[in-house]
């Protein structure tokens, strides 16, 4: 998939949760999305992306993709 399209994925995501007052929640929710619903293939390529900057990605997502998907946690 074009990393752009996901790049703006993750963000709408994150624009999702922009209100939420909890951050530790709005980074879980973030996380907890890309991890459930986004094909292997797609979170490979957002890793990738991450760890070598993350360009274009918001904070919050940044913040999720190493919780969730680089750091994953361990329960």
């Amino acid at each position: 998939m074009d990393l752009e399209h996901l790049v703006r994925m993750a963000n709408q995501i994150e624009a999702n949760y922009r209100a939420e007052p909890d951050r530790i929640l709005a980074i879980d929710s973030i996380g907890s999305h890309i991890k459930r619903f986004w094909d292997p293939r797609m979170r490979k390529q957002i890793v990738a992306l991450c760890e070598s900057g993350g360009e274009g990605l918001g904070d919050t997502v940044k913040q999720a993709i190493h919780k969730y998907l680089i750091a994953p946690p361990t329960n």
